[in-house]
């Protein structure tokens, strides 16, 4: 077969662009377009984590496809003046930046945005503030809300992924004020200890008194969403973005629920995959791997987000991967309006069954916020990128604390498609406590892969308690057996409840009580189930 050779792109790159915002600060970044013919409209990237995210973006690609391609450094990173403020400054600096690209001899008056992560939320807040000339979103794996799936989960801290996080912001911050010649030696003497060892940062009591990240005591000291989150949403208004959105997810994503509730919300194509926050497109997650056909590459991901920059997408509505199948699917709509919401019921005999029990006594368990149970895979961002996705449980399933409600062995395929979730009725002697529950994928030859989890934070010593644990698409298939674990921790994903009633990010060593804990037979979990 003959090769195919694109004729030669010559490319004009102009490096450190000052860029004024409207408060005087000069963002920087690189502008790449093509040396001839013009103008172009230009794709938009802003990041906060300096020339290393450059590297991944599609540059060649979107210049092949006509564009200008705009890489800018945040404020107070890079090469871009400012102090960085975590989602404070990015609506209006976004927004400030596209009137710049408009304003260029090389411009069209179009611009079109596109990032993961971070970089899919300052698109999206850009978005927020209606910029003249913007005309297209793509935003992959980025939260809805700035309290609610990024920082709390079912009111619970996500410790985990904000240390994580936190700590490397706070690095970045320390190197760009040493390259503006500050002195950050006593900055970095208070970070340093953090960044060795996070998983013993983790464990520091009261979590409010782990150092070095300038902005953990106000995460850590709003557990409730209040007026300094009511603050940062307002830069995040769904109801004012008016261009079309393109949403890309991840099953083991942790913010898989912040981008289907942008969906939800905005409407637009969706795609998800069976991928991480770290290996996006990726062909497999964890210790599953879901072939070759799993990779973003197979569905020409990239080509058709630049097709719907570009307003000419006429791909599916929605695109997603189907594990245990492992085989993509097109769906007319989020969720599946086929799916049937199944109740699998937990037995005071440790069986999960569709079919209710007859009666029975509680099943109890001890929680120790001392000893709480370890995180191991899930929706992840923590400093260990291989404890991720899907995970053998059976460790974690030897602990006294861990209860597990498991089905008899399937007779045929279950697809489990949509939202899970879990409603327990429980009781604890504390005053406060947490309850966890992860949906667990059975094989043949005894493996606990996880699949989903979620958790729920009260201050009831009882009641009738819903856990999210958000969605997924899963074939249990013949053989295998659907598993529930309940617990009352998950840690470092969430920071421990204490047990006192006292906020957990107050709570020192002495604080932490044990707590007696029991789950009764009418709980159950609730899974979309598509007719096969």
């Amino acid at each position: 077969m003959p090769k195919l050779d694109r004729p030669p792109l010559s490319v004009a790159v102009e490096h450190d662009a000052p860029m004024p915002m409207r408060d005087g600060t000069v963002l920087r970044g690189s502008v790449h377009r093509p040396a001839e013919g013009g103008p172009f409209p230009a794709l938009l990237v802003r990041t906060p984590y300096g020339e290393q995210t450059f590297r991944s973006a599609p540059v060649i690609p979107a210049l092949q496809a006509g564009f200008a391609v705009v890489l800018q450094h945040c404020r107070g990173r890079g090469s871009s003046d400012g102090e960085f403020r975590p989602w404070r400054d990015e609506g209006a600096d976004g927004h400030d930046t596209i009137a710049w690209i408009t304003g260029q001899p090389w411009s069209n008056g179009e611009v079109v945005m596109s990032g993961m992560s971070y970089l899919a939320g300052c698109a999206l807040q850009a978005a927020a503030t209606r910029p003249p000339g913007l005309k297209a979103v793509v935003a992959q794996m980025t939260p809805h809300d700035f309290h609610d799936g990024l920082k709390y989960h079912g009111g619970a801290f996500a410790l985990g992924s904000a240390l994580n996080w936190g700590a490397l912001q706070a690095m970045l911050g320390l190197l760009h004020a040493m390259e503006a010649g500050e002195d950050a030696g006593p900055a970095f003497g208070a970070l340093l200890p953090v960044l060795g060892d996070l998983g013993a940062a983790a464990r520091t009591l009261p979590v409010r008194d782990i150092p070095g990240i300038p902005w953990w005591r106000d995460w850590t000291g709003h557990p409730e969403r209040d007026a300094y989150w009511e603050e940062l949403a307002e830069t995040l208004r769904h109801d004012r973005i008016e261009v079309p959105v393109m949403h890309v997810a991840g099953w083991f994503d942790l913010f898989l629920a912040g981008t289907l509730e942008n969906h939800r919300r905005l409407g637009g194509p969706l795609v998800i995959g069976p991928w991480t926050h770290l290996a996006p497109g990726a062909s497999g997650a964890g210790r599953l791997d879901f072939g070759f056909g799993a990779q973003a590459g197979t569905i020409r991901l990239e080509q058709r987000q630049l097709a719907f920059l570009k307003g000419e997408d006429t791909g599916p509505a929605v695109q997603i991967f189907v594990m245990g199948d492992d085989v993509w699917r097109e769906e007319e709509a989020w969720p599946l309006a086929r799916a049937v919401e199944t109740r699998y019921h937990l037995h005071p005999d440790g069986l999960l069954s569709p079919a209710p029990p007859a009666s029975g006594e509680p099943r109890t368990f001890v929680f120790d916020p001392r000893d709480p149970v370890p995180t191991t895979g899930g929706p992840l961002l923590l400093a260990d990128p291989t404890n991720v996705g899907p995970q053998d449980q059976r460790d974690v399933e030897r602990r006294p604390d861990v209860l597990c409600y498991t089905s008899e062995e399937l007779a045929a395929d279950v697809e489990v498609t949509g939202p899970v979730t879990v409603t327990l009725r429980a009781a604890t002697s504390a005053a406060s406590t947490d309850w966890t529950a992860k949906l667990v994928d059975v094989y043949p030859d005894g493996r606990a892969m996880s699949v989903i989890d979620g958790v729920t934070r009260t201050s009831t010593s009882s009641g009738t308690y819903l856990i999210d644990l958000v969605a997924t698409s899963q074939v249990f298939k013949a053989g295998h057996r659907i598993r529930v674990e309940i617990s009352s921790s998950n840690f470092p994903r969430f920071d421990r409840n204490p047990g006192t009633g006292r906020p957990a990010a107050e709570a020192g060593d002495a604080d932490l009580v044990v707590q007696r804990q029991r789950v009764f037979p009418d709980s159950y979990l609730t899974l979309p189930v598509v007719p096969r």
